[in-house]
């Protein structure tokens, strides 16, 4: 059978909820983050971040934190086809924080959870057979059901030619050794779990753990008695992590001294966060040695990622790139608080986000001023055409394809809230209708709203800027964007940013990319950037120069329609839809204008309303979707 997946990892799968204030106590705390956990369930999720094809074998329950963990395992490129849904079982919840440099408290909510009721039931060996190797991790192993899950896929790897590693991944409160309160602590001998495992430690190829763990495998706190404990047990690379002293490798006989190991260079940065360090450090490690590299190669790997991990906060959120990793290589320590390394945290942004949004097309109906000037028009009424407006979109997608909206959330909020989980990228406005120089609304002077949103929901800020403008109104936009972008990325959304130079101002082929320029020198580095048609080939090829020299990893263009006739907009599409960078449109009043005015008026209901925006939506979709084809077709005659 194709091995189509490099890796498969068993076991806790949980729902880590992180304490946002650093420094304080966890009865203190007054918000969490929310992250995928587990240490199996990390490392699958890292793996696949370093290009590995990764797979997860765990249970969740049947409820909304089950359901975030399957999907944001899909985000990261996971698959799923092992995680089980228990009808009887909640996920399992962790809550962690960070109260001091040595203090990270950790509780662990596990009682009766899913995936310690992972059963033999559970491993299907032509899954198994799928993978080049599985994973383990100690846990599993200190319960009857799971462990015969655990030695099932260990046995059916071994038979179908894959390799096995264990994570030793000690934590005493799981095996019934400490209290609730003892989330944090890494050690406690004890000869019962010391058999136990010892009673596995055959089966695998590589087996990795910290110096505390290898006691607690070995039986012994002399680190080289314990390795060589587990050496008589075992034929696997032995990989013993020493903390700030790195890690090194064992392949055959253990030395006298652990300096005598194959080790890879370390890396001076901060810790910050310990929590999830070790599973950083695992799919570093997982990456080199699948990819048949040397020890101290892996061991770099390692040993990069989980620097990674100790220097941010959370464990899967923290975990690199292959892209990341490689400049970091290129780079080295600029800055040992890593997540303070500006161009390495817009790296670590970029190359993690997820989502497919290569071919968009988005149905604008944000506007606020313009339907506020209609007859007819009041908030409520306004607020129900949206709704409208989304049944139209929903229509034309039917399903199928990548589409999107763009609706505010002081007049559209129930349409917003009719779109969540619909699989529409969602553009949602924050500027203030008109303003010049940029204002905002709805998230607060201190941007605190944004706090509020849900993920899913792009920051889109539209500014009236242009390359004339005078040094105040430069210097008042900019400080504005510059507060806003940094709120964007605090709250871990993405943000499109508007700039209309031709509102406020002559143009020609240069000044759009005069404009991208100018925000970037700012240090300013917008997700997505829209734009109005540009008028020649020439004025694109600028544009998009200004941009991609800026920042090569940006999501791309979509294209906005000022209220053209449709006509117009086909002959902008054909322009725009030869520029790679262009990814799709965002049309709004060519698409509901008249709709808008003659609902309003009530001159046509609901359903013509509707049919009416569809069939000028579907219109545009066809237009865009012919000038794409056009433009590819240019590109291979």
């Amino acid at each position: 059978m194709a091995k189509d997946l490099d890796l498969i990892t068993i076991g806790r799968s949980s729902v880590d909820l992180y304490g946002t204030q650093v420094g304080g106590r966890l009865e203190d705390m007054r918000s969490f983050q929310k992250y995928i956990g587990g240490s199996p369930t990390n490392i699958a999720a890292g793996t696949a971040r370093l290009g590995l094809r990764s797979a997860l074998l765990t249970r969740v329950g049947d409820e909304a934190m089950g359901r975030f963990i399957r999907e944001e395992l899909v985000r990261e490129r996971v698959d799923v086809t092992g995680v089980q849904t228990d009808p009887e079982r909640l996920t399992a919840l962790a809550i962690l924080g960070i109260e001091a440099k040595d203090r990270f408290p950790l509780i662990f909510y596990r009682t009766d959870c899913a995936d310690m009721a992972l059963s033999e039931e559970d491993v299907d060996e032509a899954f198994i057979a799928r993978a080049r190797a599985v994973v383990a991790t100690g846990t599993h192993l200190s319960n009857t059901r799971t462990e015969r899950a655990v030695m099932k896929a260990l046995t059916l790897a071994r038979e179908h030619g894959a390799r096995t590693a264990l994570d030793i991944d000690y934590r005493p409160n799981l095996w019934g050794l400490a209290g609730h309160d003892a989330g944090e602590e890494r050690f406690i001998a004890s000869d019962a779990v010391t058999e136990k495992l010892q009673g596995t430690l055959y089966l695998f190829d590589l087996i990795v753990g910290t110096e505390e763990e290898f006691h607690i495998a070995g039986g012994t706190t002399d680190t080289v008695a314990a390795l060589r404990a587990v050496r008589a047990q075992s034929e696997a690379t032995l990989v013993c992590k020493r903390g700030p002293m790195g890690a090194a490798a064992f392949a055959g006989a253990i030395p006298d001294s652990l300096d005598a190991g194959e080790v890879g260079p370390g890396f001076p940065i901060e810790v910050f966060n310990v929590l999830g360090a070790g599973d950083g450090f695992m799919s570093g490690l997982l990456k080199g040695w699948l990819d048949e590299a040397d020890w101290p190669t892996a061991l770099k790997y390692a040993n990069a990622c989980g620097a990674f991990a100790v220097s941010r906060h959370g464990c899967t959120p923290a975990y690199p790139s292959w892209e990341e990793l490689q400049v970091f290589f290129e780079r080295g320590v600029v800055e040992k608080a890593l997540r303070k390394d500006t161009e390495l945290e817009q790296v670590h942004w970029a190359t993690n986000r997820t989502g497919d949004w290569s071919d968009l097309r988005v149905f604008a109906f944000d506007h606020r001023i313009q339907l506020e000037e209609m007859d007819g028009a009041t908030p409520e009424r306004i607020g129900a055409f949206k709704e409208l407006c989304l049944r139209a979109a929903l229509d034309v997608r039917n399903g199928e394809g990548t589409y999107g909206i763009l609706c505010d959330g002081r007049l559209g909020d129930e349409a917003l809230h009719e779109a969540a989980g619909q699989g529409l990228w969602i553009g949602r406005p924050v500027e203030l209708p008109g303003s010049r120089p940029l204002r905002l609304e709805e998230i607060g002077p201190d941007f605190g709203g944004l706090e509020e949103w849900p993920r899913e929901h792009v920051v889109k800020c539209l500014c009236f800027c242009h390359p004339d403008d005078d040094a105040a109104t430069w210097a008042d936009q900019i400080e504005t964007l510059t507060r806003l972008a940094a709120a964007v990325r605090r709250n871990r959304l993405e943000f499109l940013l508007e700039v209309i130079p031709s509102k406020v101002g002559p143009v020609d082929e240069d000044t759009t990319a005069a404009v991208i320029r100018k925000i970037y020198n700012a240090d300013i580095r917008p997700d997505w950037w829209k734009l109005e048609a540009q008028a020649s080939d020439a004025a694109w090829k600028k544009a998009c120069a200004a941009i991609e020299e800026n920042d090569p990893r940006t999501r791309g263009i979509v294209v906005l329609g000022l209220d053209a006739p449709a006509e117009d907009l086909r002959e902008g599409f054909r322009l725009a839809a030869r520029q790679p960078l262009v990814k799709g449109f965002a049309v709004g009043r060519t698409i509901f204008g008249e709709p808008a005015r003659a609902w309003m008026r009530g001159e046509i209901g609901d359903d013509a309303a509707v049919a009416q925006m569809r069939d000028n939506f579907r219109d545009l979709v066809t237009a865009w979707d012919a000038a794409r084809a056009d433009a590819s077709e240019r590109v291979t005659a």
